[in-house]
């Protein structure tokens, strides 16, 4: 049975088709915002994997893209290797922030601070100094007295502090240079 060299280009141009919305649809919308300027060497987390997954994906890119268009190869080949480029430097800048995330114990930064996974980032100012707990404090997830209950600061204990919310009633516990939770800014004095 012989495929007719229409067939073979409309089979071509789906696959291709598919391969790229694939890729366009394949990052999260935080990716897609975080890389938008960035492009194949943007991504926030350092490391190399981005630009090495790049030039991997272009190359089996190249080729698959190549094979695929039997008729007019160097089509098939560019547009190949971009779809190639793009799919893996997205997967080499996931691989680079998932690394960064691990390093740094689970942390994300937030306005400039490291914060927790465990904890919610809101918007405050960073600030730096130890804090006395003027009484025995719930350590909040949010900043919020409705955010889960992480932990206490007990009363005398000394704290780092590592931001304020906005308003000033929160104040962001910091351990080891990472917030931790929140605890109210009205029972805390500066020691």
């Amino acid at each position: 049975m012989t495929i007719s060299t229409k067939t073979k280009t409309f089979a071509m141009t789906l696959a291709m088709t598919a391969a790229a919305l694939s890729v366009a649809v394949a990052p999260s919308a935080q990716a897609r915002v975080q890389q938008r300027l960035g492009g194949v060497v943007g991504c926030e987390a350092t490391g190399g994997k981005q630009e090495a997954g790049a030039v991997i994906g272009a190359l089996l890119g190249a080729a698959a893209g190549s094979n695929l268009a039997k008729n007019d190869r160097g089509t098939g080949t560019a547009i190949g290797a971009v779809v190639g480029a793009g799919a893996g430097s997205y997967v080499g800048c996931k691989m680079q922030r998932d690394r960064a995330v691990n390093d740094t114990g689970g942390a994300y930064v937030s306005n400039g601070i490291r914060i927790s996974q465990s904890v919610d980032a809101a918007p405050m100012t960073k600030m730096t100094g130890k804090y006395v707990a003027r009484s025995n404090l719930n350590l909040r997830a949010a900043a919020s007295t409705r955010g889960a209950k992480l932990g206490s600061v007990g009363a005398g204990q000394t704290f780092q502090a590592l931001g304020r919310t906005g308003d000033g009633k929160w104040i962001l516990v910091g351990q080891n240079g990472v917030g931790v939770g929140y605890v109210s800014s009205a029972y805390v004095y500066r020691a």
